[in-house]
């Protein structure tokens, strides 16, 4: 806090205000960036998943002629094991895991499913596209949501607590 400041504000005299310094506005954009890096690392795993999961969804669906949202299901099941075990251990690697961690991935990866098969039907059924493109749009909609609730939820990091004057 600038007393000197304040204080000239408040008798009348007015100050020159001051542009902010590069590096004022470097350290504005350095808290973003450790969430673009993670987005960015969550969506590499979210590849591994995609492809994972549309493997297991095509090779249901056109091979073993699995009814669509079932085999949906399981791919996406597969791909949530796949994503745990990677933004575990990659993505989220600052994250001091809990036991109710997996329950946390279990809780959004339910919702992401039930968002998905949602979607998944409404775009096969009523928007009439075709099952692997409704898929592939579904998915997209599913990475955010669940990016979102993981980084706040599941993997979040408490910050460390500020020392306050006199405590230490």
């Amino acid at each position: 806090m600038n007393f000197g400041a304040s204080c000239r504000r408040m008798s009348g005299r007015q100050e020159k205000a001051q542009p902010r310094s590069r590096s004022t506005r470097g350290a504005a954009l350095r808290p973003r960036l450790p969430v673009l890096v993670q987005f960015l690392k969550f969506g590499i795993v979210g590849v591994s998943n995609t492809l994972l999961t549309f493997a297991v969804y095509t090779l249901l669906l056109k091979v073993f002629g699995v009814w669509y949202l079932a085999a949906s299901a399981i791919g996406f099941g597969v791909g949530a094991v796949n994503g745990f075990l990677l933004n575990r251990r990659w993505t989220f690697r600052g994250h001091v895991g809990d036991a109710l961690t997996p329950v946390r991935w279990t809780i959004v990866q339910g919702c992401g499913l039930a968002l998905n098969e949602g979607l998944l039907y409404l775009l096969v059924h009523d928007a009439r596209l075709d099952k692997l493109l409704a898929q592939a749009l579904a998915t997209g909609v599913v990475t955010v949501c669940t990016f979102t609730a993981n980084r706040a939820w599941t993997f979040r990091t408490h910050p460390s607590m500020a020392v306050v004057d006199g405590d230490a």
